[in-house]
């Protein structure tokens, strides 16, 4: 038993956890949600309209070395998360979706389909956005010619997004979408995980990959502004457009961690307005049975985390 007439030595009070992220992403009739160690996605079959769930543990060292945790790296992760866990979610809910109909989607058409809309990102989002600041402005080491073409490429990039929008498949995704950040918004307010609490979630979230894309947009100005510095020539120009991309990303995820963690600060709250505006290009209010499906794919990520941690 402690004596009360000797005072203890102070403490040093214990470092607070990083909080932990959720994220998620939309897929077609469905959504996927990631955990710390798990992922699960969840989606409606088209005929039966019951919700089937595949869950997995993420093993992968882009998961689990801590090399990609440090700042600035964990940006490049995100990107590689996309390409890997991404795809994998959209071939399954694809396939659960195609069943419905007698037809099964290999990997061999989904890769195939998203290296093609690579390269259409590719030429749309760079190669055309640099032709015609070319045209605009003949000096390509200037201010003025980064300037115009990353406005240029913002336009491109929200008319392409308003465009699709549009389409009534790509218009279910998006409410699915909105689905995937009610969901995450109503579990980060500590409210209960069903559907009326979650409807009154908004479906805008500071950690959004629309948001982070304007982000990226507004960061590659300025580092293309300095690279402009070195007057490159027309393939150092289009070189420094992809190289560059990694920095881009590495500087804008931090960004959006940063914006997101201190939403509550006043100048925070200014710069998150057009990251939260943009979302509206690719949300869209869901519908009931919508976010049953989010809310069901995040309990099974989180269950997963459960049964590892007991």
């Amino acid at each position: 038993m402690a004596n009360p007439e000797v005072a203890a030595p102070e403490a040093k009070a214990a470092p607070k956890p990083e909080q932990f992220f959720y994220g998620g992403q939309a897929v077609i009739e469905g959504v996927m949600m990631r955990g710390k160690r798990h992922y699960a996605v969840a989606v409606r079959l088209p005929n039966t309209k019951e919700i089937v769930v595949d869950r997995g543990e993420l093993k992968a060292p882009i998961y689990t070395n801590p090399i990609w945790k440090l700042p600035f790296v964990r940006g490049l992760a995100l990107i590689g998360e996309q390409l890997h866990l991404g795809m994998k979610s959209l071939i399954w809910a694809a396939n659960m979706n195609a069943s419905g109909h007698n037809v099964e989607i290999g990997k061999k058409e989904i890769t195939g389909s998203v290296a093609a809309a690579g390269v259409f990102a590719l030429v749309l989002f760079i190669g055309l956005p640099l032709g015609l600041a070319s045209l605009a402005v003949h000096r390509s080491g200037s201010f003025l010619f980064v300037l115009i073409e990353g406005l240029i490429r913002v336009a491109l990039v929200l008319g392409y997004l308003a465009a699709i929008s549009l389409l009534p498949d790509v218009r279910r995704v998006f409410m699915y979408h909105g689905a995937e950040h009610k969901t995450i918004n109503a579990f980060e307010s500590g409210w209960a995980l069903d559907v009326p609490s979650v409807r009154r979630a908004s479906t805008l979230h500071p950690r959004c990959g629309t948001g982070f894309l304007l982000v990226v947009l507004v960061v590659s100005v300025a580092v293309f502004s300095a690279v402009a510095l070195l007057h490159p020539n027309l393939f150092w120009l289009i070189a420094s457009r992809i190289l560059a991309i990694p920095i881009i990303a590495g500087v804008g995820f931090e960004l959006i961690r940063f914006m997101a963690r201190n939403r509550t600060n006043p100048v925070v709250r200014v710069a998150l307005l057009p990251v939260l505006g943009t979302q509206k290009f690719t949300t869209r209010e869901p519908t009931d049975d919508m976010l049953e499906v989010a809310i069901c794919a995040f309990n099974s990520a989180r269950e997963g985390e459960e049964a590892k941690a007991a």
